[in-house]
């Protein structure tokens, strides 16, 4: 089943007042008190009670206060949403034809529904984050490399 994706793309009015939002909750996160996953309280503009949300949800929300306060979109995919590979390969930021050679290779895990391939968000995710352990460790071993070089 694929699920609809939510968006949003800030306009001028969105970015000042994301903006002025993280700068508010950034230290929050950062307070040392607030230790692991300790919950916190939220209190909203206009609501007679505080909310006690978990620190990971202030985290999200703080990461999507820095991409709108940036004057960049956010799309919101639940991990057990469907994508197609169009939407899969805007995630990515790479061309469809790219993402579905990523699939034929077995790199990403994905199912066919008729014809259409249809690939997990969390199968996405996981994907990414072998990518980018990859990336850092390809950064590292480049790193150390120079550093060799130039001692001899």
């Amino acid at each position: 089943m694929t699920h609809s994706l939510a968006e949003l793309r800030p306009d001028r009015r969105d970015i000042d007042l994301a903006r002025e939002a993280l700068v508010r909750m950034r230290p929050v996160l950062e307070d040392p008190s607030l230790s692991g996953d300790q919950p916190v309280t939220i209190t909203v503009a206009g609501g007679a009670e505080a909310i006690v949300v978990p620190k990971s949800v202030l985290e999200l929300l703080v990461r999507v206060l820095g991409s709108l306060s940036a004057g960049e979109g956010i799309t919101v995919v639940p991990s057990h949403a469907e994508l197609t590979t169009q939407q899969a390969a805007d995630v990515l930021n790479v061309s469809r034809p790219h993402f579905v050679k990523l699939l034929t290779e077995g790199r990403i895990e994905y199912r066919t529904v008729g014809t259409h391939r249809r690939v997990l968000a969390e199968s996405l995710m996981d994907f990414l984050k072998v990518d980018d352990q990859s990336r850092r460790a390809a950064a590292a071993e480049l790193t150390t490399l120079g550093q060799e070089m130039r001692l001899t």
